[in-house]
């Protein structure tokens, strides 16, 4: 039941509404004047107020004021024995629920008390829903974030999974995806690519060369030059890598760039001979690191070439092989001091 606090300096008028509350089993509770209401209701909150307006001190209006500083959701009835429509606008514009006009009948009265009790109990479901509401939602963010993460973390292994994959059939270029998949970032970094295509990109590095475990590894660790049949078999490990990607729940984006990663800017790589914008921006970055990475590295069939032959290479085939602000990108990173990062970031794959 409600709890009810009654402000009147005439103490007749105290005992009277008390007694007409407490009959209909409202917990009830009075006092003489607007200071000492303020006293009790910052020890005890209550659902409603009635208060007189013309009192000794402090009006009825002022109290009002003052407590809704600090308990907005009492509901207020105002008793006054000057009616006015003055008064009552004062007394509404205030924050004041209903109004009552001195000498206050029984029935009235109650009928006014129940009425907003009633509206103050809807008042605090609604809050109450609000509140629980509001706590399922950080409930179910918290249930998401963490499902989320530990989706991120099953998928991060999966890319290092498929990654070691292509480093155990072919140890001879260990760490090979993890460095093209870096410097890859890096050049997408220096095109300013968003944050999300970033992290694409470097996925997309770690595991290019997952086709290769279908080819036979006598082939992938040959010393000597592979002749035309192999070299026409090993081509086939970027179709390969997208058939695979295809079939797993990874963004289409990644299987898509390694199908491309060979393609060249002028139209004479493989598999499908694209050129220029018919290549995706992904495997235009992923084929300038792959193969600035692949002439920087050792090889079962030559020693390393080093960073300049590597950089040259890309300089002399810009807009021939390769694209020229990704081919530029590069070349400015090297210029300005970047190193080969052979580190195993992680990576977050979009869900």
């Amino acid at each position: 039941m409600s709890r009810i606090l009654i402000v009147d300096d005439e103490p007749s008028i105290r005992i009277t509404l008390s007694a007409f509350l407490k009959s209909e089993g409202y917990d009830v509770h009075s006092v003489p004047d607007a200071l000492k209401a303020l006293e009790f209701l910052k020890e005890h909150p209550v659902d409603i107020l009635v208060t007189d307006i013309i009192m000794p001190g402090m009006t009825g209006i002022e109290l009002i004021d003052k407590l809704r500083k600090f308990q907005k959701e009492v509901r207020v009835i105002i008793m006054t024995g000057e009616p006015t429509v003055e008064t009552a606008v004062t007394a509404v514009q205030n924050g004041a629920s209903d109004y009552l006009a001195k000498p206050i009948r029984k029935e009235d009265f109650l009928r006014v008390v129940r009425n907003t009790a009633q509206t103050k109990a809807l008042m605090d479901e609604k809050k109450d829903l609000e509140e629980r509401n509001i706590e399922y939602q950080r409930n179910l963010e918290y249930m998401v974030a963490s499902r989320t993460h530990a989706l991120h973390k099953a998928m991060e292994s999966i890319i290092t999974l498929l990654s070691q994959v292509v480093e155990f059939r072919d140890p001879y270029t260990a760490g090979h995806q993890r460095r093209v998949g870096n410097l890859a970032a890096s050049i997408a970094e220096k095109l300013n690519l968003s944050n999300e295509q970033t992290e694409l990109i470097r996925i997309i590095g770690y595991i290019h060369d997952i086709g290769k475990i279908t080819i036979p590894s006598e082939i992938l660790s040959k010393p000597g030059k592979l002749s035309r049949a192999e070299f026409e078999l090993l081509k086939g490990h970027s179709y390969s890598g997208y058939e695979m990607l295809s079939r797993v729940d990874l963004p289409p984006l990644i299987a898509e760039a390694i199908y491309q990663h060979h393609e060249r800017f002028d139209g004479s790589g493989y598999p499908r001979a694209l050129a220029n914008s018919q290549i995706m921006v992904e495997a235009h970055i992923l084929m300038v690191a792959d193969v600035v990475e692949a002439m920087m590295s050792h090889r079962p069939y030559r020693p390393s070439l080093g960073r300049d032959v590597a950089l040259l290479e890309i300089k002399e085939k810009s807009g021939r092989l390769y694209r020229p602000d990704v081919v530029n990108a590069c070349l400015d990173l090297f210029k300005n001091g970047y190193e080969i990062d052979d580190e195993a970031h992680e990576v977050m794959i979009p869900v």
